[in-house]
């Protein structure tokens, strides 16, 4: 029964973003090209977070048990990988909150920042950043066990474990990720609350400022602001119990040996990277609850997979 649901859930996690990634990538959600970019970027850090993690990695142990993902230079690729696609996906969020913080907060550079060719630069710098912010990890890692001199699965080196370079290198990746961009989005949206709540002030009993409100540049703004809190507040507690485990993940029992139900910190370790990989596929939720034309495209998606219509995909 276990693992059947977890079966069901790789499935369903992989389906929605690609779903997500389908919609958005029309460009048809009533979204400004910027803020398709970086939705289209966390969808896509998040189906690759659900391929490696979930399919090739818990899956495959579960279900299919393919012994080329157990080579231990396969699997040291898939760990580091992973943690690229986490890092990517974590700091897209940040990217984005940052974007909806100069479009609403800074006038004078939003017409500067706010632009795809800016959103697609600041992409690639977060993945090229994460990819040279992964590589000490390759090194971290040796073969379990060797057999016939083939390499089979991956284990932290031992003496790497106990060197002061890989405490101090824990708790510098705690803070980078993502420790660091939580702060960093709940400060841009506290920002953005206060500008918000203090320009709304101001326009109290203007009746001109009140009819542009109604209008589409209004309701486009109120979109992207549902958007914004919405995502955040999502990846922010998602991520908490991460978090809050991380602060002693260094220092006590780092790769919990003794597995054990009993253990407190092993229980809150497994909590938080079940509500993590679960932050990979709510995205797309939020998206059909604030947007009525992503919904609108999700139907229009369904027609064209259950129709022989051509010109309905059109």
């Amino acid at each position: 029964m276990l693992t059947g649901s977890c079966y069901i859930q790789g499935l369903l996690f992989f389906t929605v973003n690609l779903i997500a990634i389908a919609i958005l990538v029309r460009g048809k959600c009533g979204l400004s090209k910027c803020i398709t970019c970086y939705l289209v970027a966390m969808a896509v850090a998040d189906l690759t977070v659900v391929i490696i993690n979930v399919i090739f990695h818990r899956m495959n142990y579960m279900y299919w048990l393919i012994r080329f993902l157990s080579l231990t230079p396969v699997c040291t690729v898939n760990l580091v990988a992973y943690i690229v696609a986490v890092d990517c996906s974590v700091w897209f969020t940040l990217a984005f909150t940052f974007d909806r913080y100069v479009m609403i907060c800074c006038q004078k550079l939003q017409s500067k920042y706010c632009t795809q060719k800016t959103a697609g630069v600041v992409i690639a710098i977060i993945c090229v950043m994460s990819c040279f912010r992964s590589i000490p990890f390759y090194y971290f890692i040796e073969p379990a066990f060797i057999i016939d001199g083939v390499p089979w699965h991956c284990f932290p080196r031992m003496d790497d474990l106990a060197s002061s370079f890989h405490k101090v290198h824990e708790w510098i990746d705690t803070i980078i990720t993502p420790l660091l961009p939580i702060v960093l989005i709940l400060l841009f949206n506290a920002l953005t609350i206060r500008h918000i709540v203090v320009a709304n002030r101001s326009r109290t009993g203007l009746l001109s400022n009140s009819s542009n409100q109604k209008g589409p540049e209004g309701k486009n703004r109120r979109t992207s602001m549902v958007l914004l809190f919405s995502i955040s507040a999502n990846f922010v507690l998602l991520w908490m119990t991460y978090v809050v485990h991380s602060v002693n993940w260094p220092v006590i029992n780092y790769y919990y040996t003794d597995k054990y139900l009993s253990n407190p910190m092993y229980i809150t370790q497994q909590v938080g990277f079940m509500l993590q990989l679960l932050g990979c596929c709510t995205n797309t939720c939020i998206y059909g609850i604030a947007q009525k034309k992503f919904r609108e495209e999700l139907k229009h998606l369904a027609k064209c997979l259950f129709t022989l219509n051509g010109k309905l995909c059109q």
